[in-house]
């Protein structure tokens, strides 16, 4: 679709190539990502992306800091829906991580475990950042002690994470299907097994 067929006001168009990058790095993966065919995707010229963004690399910068600030509403939501006890909302927490890990497998290896985006960009490191202090404020409602100040807690979280985020990798991978044979479980029944995975966790790092 040429420039002519589709128009677009300034914010629209960066929101609108920021999706159709998404769609484009889930489609071909990181190897294969182009501005170009980011363009074609969005229906405008091959230069808007550069225009916006300035390469490649600043467009997957952005797209990963998109995906910081949605991670964060994700676990937020699965917070508010576990109440007010602060171990629930830890575990509540480590769903989300998990839940958008799997709706966004090659967006969360973009956010993780690529070298590609720009950790110095300013919007990039302060959302990441955004995402860290959540997780700090979260261990300090359990342990009732800040992480930056006190190092045993900063242990417990840094040990929280290190259980959701290998958990997440093992799912988004499918190395989790066999040993955890989710292929027979139901949501429900899925849910309960990675609630454990989480509780055991939490109770032996968080006394």
């Amino acid at each position: 679709m040429s420039d002519a067929k589709k128009t677009y006001h300034h914010g629209d168009l960066a929101v609108a190539l920021l999706k159709a990058a998404e769609v484009e790095l889930s489609e071909t993966g990181i190897e294969k990502f182009s501005l170009r065919a980011v363009a074609k995707r969005a229906g405008v010229s091959h230069g808007a992306p550069a225009h916006h963004f300035g390469d490649a690399r600043g467009l997957l910068t952005a797209l990963a800091a998109d995906g910081y600030k949605r991670l964060l509403s994700v676990q937020t939501a699965r917070e508010v829906a576990a109440g007010s006890d602060p171990r629930d909302v830890l575990i509540a927490s480590g769903l989300g991580y998990l839940d958008f890990a799997q709706a966004n497998p090659e967006l969360f290896r973009l956010m993780f475990n690529s070298s590609i985006p720009n950790r110095e960009d300013a919007r990039f490191f302060d959302i990441a950042l955004a995402v860290f202090d959540h997780l700090v404020d979260r261990i300090q409602s359990v342990t009732q002690k800040n992480p930056y100040e006190d190092k045993d807690s900063m242990l417990d979280l840094m040990t929280s994470w290190s259980v959701v985020h290998g958990l997440a990798e093992l799912l988004v991978s499918g190395r989790a299907e066999r040993p955890l044979n989710l292929a027979s479980l139901t949501d429900v029944e899925k849910e309960a097994a990675l609630v454990s995975i989480l509780d055991r966790a939490n109770r032996s790092i968080l006394v």
